[in-house]
């Protein structure tokens, strides 16, 4: 995998605030917090950025999408394109970009061929279920509803999130679990890792912080502690 985990990563969307020279010194706040605390961190950057970031930082990088167009068309990058970048990995059938069920095994293929991690975004446990026979790396499990909300699966379902950790282990052991969507505090982390999962993510609750830097400070324990049951 190209991806180490367990990890938290730092989605910075198409937010305004992340754009460029912005974006890049975001990253490089992320890095630093990552060298004080020994936390894990990976970054999806704008695709505009994506070898900015992977160029002039040391964090892996997951490119929020990319295309299957072969041939010279308008749109996203392709696989091939953001694997050049840098990027390590790729989300796949994201709720704010959804891909069809066909689409989805077609480009977990394109992520094997090119080296990079394929992110498989479903919302349920049937439909984790369904994209496991794709063999995708890694699961992203949220709900569409939960994305920038403060009530979250984490907080008001946990035990859904484990239920989901258990079916993945039974029915494709080699594959990762991400949750997300509502993930804002330090406890929020922790619960996550709890339920057992492998990575956990957030966007909103970064960006809005008034002080980044302590905000990825204060969530650094919950992966650090999962980092250390890993290695025991």
């Amino acid at each position: 995998m190209a991806l180490e985990y367990p990890y938290f990563l730092i989605n910075f969307k198409t937010a305004t605030e992340t754009i460029g020279e912005e974006g890049l010194a975001l990253a490089r706040t992320i890095e630093r917090v990552r060298d004080e605390t020994g936390c894990r961190f990976v970054v999806a950057p704008q695709l505009t950025d994506l070898r900015l970031v992977a160029e002039r930082t040391a964090l892996p990088v997951v490119a929020q999408a990319a295309t299957l167009a072969e041939n010279a068309v308008m749109g996203e990058p392709t696989y091939e394109a953001v694997a050049a970048a840098g990027a390590d990995g790729v989300f796949i059938n994201h709720p704010q970009n959804e891909a069809t069920f066909a689409d989805v095994a077609r480009a977990v293929d394109r992520c094997a061929d090119r080296g990079l991690e394929s992110i498989v975004c479903v919302n349920s446990r049937e439909q984790g279920r369904a994209a496991l026979t794709f063999d995708p790396d890694c699961l992203l499990f949220e709900r569409p509803d939960d994305i920038a909300s403060e009530s979250g699966m984490v907080r008001t379902h946990p035990e859904r999130i484990a239920a989901f950790v258990d079916m993945v282990d039974a029915e494709n052991p080699h594959t990762r679990v991400f949750v997300g969507g509502g993930i804002r505090t330090a406890a929020d982390v922790e619960q996550a890792f709890a339920c057992g999962v492998d990575a956990a993510g957030a966007a909103s609750a970064a960006l809005e912080a008034p002080d980044r830097a302590a905000w990825l400070e204060s969530i650094t324990r919950g992966v650090v502690d999962a980092s250390e049951e890993t290695r025991g």
